[in-house]
């Protein structure tokens, strides 16, 4: 394995993922960050990412066909692959450490794979503009279980009350 500039050449270990899609975007009530919720296409598992406002715009507005007038990041990114004749193949959420999740961005050019180091936020904002699929390795949706199971046990032991929907389907649908 080397890297060059963020661009890790080497084959991703083959490690079990899960499909996931986009179930929504909404907004953490304690800290106003957005949040993309991903959910796992082979059950009802899901998993929240925290992203930053101007990523959940740029997922958003794709979700929503949103067209802006000029290209906006994600999209010159799409338009630099798709030029120098490269696909997106998929996206993967590849770790979770230290409350910071990974992920890369799998592109195929001609007979060669490159595997692009970046945050979720962006490798899914690009995922949905080129219509790839989303995976994330199971080891880090059992990693955030367990961070999860953390969390709440800490809110436990405070005396704020968060008010977050009661179920999942009270989430909107890519509202933010």
């Amino acid at each position: 394995m080397f890297s060059t500039q963020g661009v890790v050449f080497k084959e991703v270990n083959n490690q079990m993922e899960k499909e996931v899609k986009v179930r929504g975007l909404l907004v953490d009530p304690t800290t106003n960050s957005p949040i993309v919720l991903l959910k796992d296409v082979g059950s009802e598992a899901m998993l929240p990412i925290w992203v930053g406002p101007y990523e959940a715009n740029s997922i958003a507005s794709e979700i929503e066909k949103m067209a802006p007038q000029r290209p906006m990041t994600h999209d010159l990114l799409r338009n630099v692959i798709n030029q120098m004749g490269g696909v997106v193949r998929r996206v993967i959420v590849t770790d979770l450490r230290d409350n910071t999740f990974y992920a890369v961005i799998e592109i195929v050019t001609g007979d060669r794979v490159v595997f692009l180091d970046s945050r979720p936020s962006d490798a899914i904002a690009l995922a949905l503009r080129v219509d790839c699929p989303i995976f994330i390795r199971e080891e880090v949706l059992e990693s955030s279980r367990i961070d999860e199971a953390a969390r709440v046990a800490d809110e436990d032991d405070s005396d704020e009350e968060v008010e977050w929907p009661e179920e999942i389907d009270d989430v909107p649908d890519y509202k933010i």
